[in-house]
């Protein structure tokens, strides 16, 4: 009877110790062995990282635990979730087929604010919430209100100027109404229609609409070079250059008592290399008046619009009296004011000796606008010849001048705008890595969703987090890699005000990429840019496994991140 009673209490003892010792100790998932780094900034130490119902549970030596799965990390580097800046996964995540995310999570990116450039692809907020959540998401997206989507609904077609105090009153209702809903901020995007008629009153006024709601204003300002991209040299419309664009963002930011970012900073076009320097100084002395501005930037010489890049003014290959918006306009074929004629229109326009003159003053600022003519690629064009080559190698080869040499594309290759598909490398290394190196950019890609049937997009969409690793970091030893991750992680979680995201920290979510330094790099090119990352073996979010030995599990374990409420 004694032996049955100790028995009884062994076993008794057993289930106490499994239900109120054990199972406390007991985790989802052990990362073991791994380099931390935190997203501080600071440099990496040894840790184990046990997850527990989503959250990072505890980070230290925890030899002694238990997980149902352990992943060993020796050798290999543990980190926040890259958290995406500028992104354009908006529309992807609102896909069933393309939901998961699959280019940006194998690149590491757990977190993407989307409804960029002042465009919010499904309005209002909550029915765009609402998708995301009944249908899953793969990463976790931050909504934006688009600026440019509530001017179009307030002024219609009519938007090619100033918007009236009532119609600035009706924008802002739609702006609370979309913050309310969910939204983290407003994004605008200036040199874009409708954007580009907004003056800076309309902005200051909307901004602070979300100051009480503790959101950031993040804007694709009004010009990144000499000018907009809509702007021909020949054109007499008033602009602006980027140190004007980048005194607007820093303008909202203090008068509206809101942080702002100065969204993919560069400095574009050959003759305006350099002039990072003294936009990174008109944020950095903003910054020391307490002004709370950043900016973000992707790891290219080349941007989304320089993958279409015509060199030839669109007005000179439309039909008479059809306005083309200026150069950032579509002609497209079997609509109201479209052409079919483009070879024809540009030769007899080319005739025309006033008209000529104008032609060629546009295509050589378009040719310094894309970086010159030896940083412009051919990449398709019917004399297989000129495949690769540069518009300064060609022109080379036929003995004139460049402008000559568009000309020559223009009536000899495709019947499409410009003749040939090419590629512009309009930024040059010296302003990416000087703006790199500032504690207050943070990294963004400005690419979005892609499958390989998607055309041709830029790398961006698949490689800007591991090249910025391999490329800035172990290559060219630009930054180091503690200031890399901060970039990636906290800056941003700080920037937009997440509170349990960017680092790695007990009780916040298990947002998490292990990579390996000998391996991780980016794969995509501009021939052949739908190539997942290498190095990047795991990626969890909101501690699930969304990346498992390199391979997409398809969890949709992401959330519609919301601020909390004031």
């Amino acid at each position: 009877m004694r032996r049955v009673s100790a028995i009884a209490l062994t076993v008794v003892a057993f289930l106490f110790l499994s239900f109120h010792g054990f199972s406390q100790s007991a985790y989802d998932l052990l990362i073991n062995g791994g380099r931390v780094l935190d997203g501080t900034g600071n440099p990496w130490f040894l840790a184990d990282i046990a997850v527990k119902d989503g959250k990072i549970a505890a980070i230290g030596n925890l030899s002694g635990a238990s997980a149902r799965r352990t992943i060993n990390a020796q050798g290999r580097y543990v980190v926040p979730g890259f958290i995406d800046m500028h992104s354009h996964s908006d529309s992807g995540l609102a896909s069933t087929r393309t939901n998961t995310n699959p280019n940006v999570i194998t690149q590491g990116a757990t977190t993407v604010v989307v409804n960029q450039d002042g465009r919010s692809p499904m309005w209002p907020i909550s029915r765009q919430k609402s998708t995301y959540e009944k249908q899953g998401i793969g990463t976790n997206a931050i909504l934006m209100v688009g600026h440019g989507t509530v001017r179009g609904m307030v002024m219609k077609d009519d938007f090619r100027r100033p918007a009236t105090q009532s119609e600035i009153e009706e924008m802002k209702r739609l702006v609370k109404q979309g913050m309310e809903e969910g939204a983290y901020g407003l994004s605008a995007g200036l040199e874009y229609v409708p954007g580009r008629w907004s003056t800076t009153r309309e902005l200051i006024e909307l901004a602070r609409v979300i100051a009480p709601y503790g959101g950031f204003y993040i804007a694709h300002e009004r010009s990144e070079g000499r000018d907009p991209m809509w702007k021909n040299a020949s054109d007499p419309t008033p602009s602006v250059d980027l140190l004007q664009a980048v005194k607007e963002t820093i303008e909202i930011s203090e008068k509206a008592s809101v942080t702002a970012v100065a969204s993919h900073l560069k400095a574009k076009g050959a003759l305006f290399w350099g002039s990072s320097y003294a936009a990174t100084r008109l944020i950095a002395e903003a910054r020391a008046r307490g002004i709370q501005v950043y900016a973000d930037q992707y790891p290219y010489p080349t941007s989304g619009s320089d993958g279409q890049t015509v060199l030839v003014p669109l007005w000179a290959l439309a039909d008479e009296d059809v306005d083309v918006g200026g150069q950032l306009g579509q002609l497209q074929r079997g609509r109201s004011g479209a052409s079919s004629r483009i070879k024809e229109n540009f030769a007899k326009k080319l005739n025309t000796p006033s008209l000529r003159e104008k032609i060629r003053m546009d295509i050589e600022h378009e040719i310094d606008r894309r970086g010159g003519p030896y940083n412009i690629i051919i990449y398709e064009f019917p004399n297989k010849e000129y495949i690769e080559k540069s518009l300064g190698e060609i022109a080379g080869m036929r003995n004139e001048d460049p402008v000559d040499t568009v000309i020559w594309i223009q009536l000899n290759g495709f019947d499409r705008p410009g003749g040939a598909r090419m590629r512009g490398f309009s930024l040059s290394e010296l302003d990416i890595e000087h703006i790199m190196k500032q504690e207050f950019t943070a990294t963004c890609s400005d690419g979005g969703t892609a499958t390989p049937d998607d055309g041709i997009p830029h790398p961006r969409y698949y490689g800007t987090f591991p090249r910025k690793i391999r490329r800035y970091v172990f290559e060219r030893k630009i930054i180091s890699l503690p200031f890399a991750i901060r970039s990636m992680t906290s800056l941003p979680a700080q920037i937009i005000g997440l509170k349990d995201r960017g680092l790695l920290r007990e009780n916040y979510w298990a947002d998490i990429v292990i990579f390996d330094p000998e391996k991780i790099a980016d794969r995509a090119t501009y021939v052949n840019p739908h190539q997942y990352a290498d190095g990047i073996p795991y990626v969890l979010v909101n501690g699930e496994v969304a990346v498992d030995g390199g391979k997409i599990t398809g969890k949709l374990a992401g959330k519609v991140l919301t601020p909390p409420k004031k």
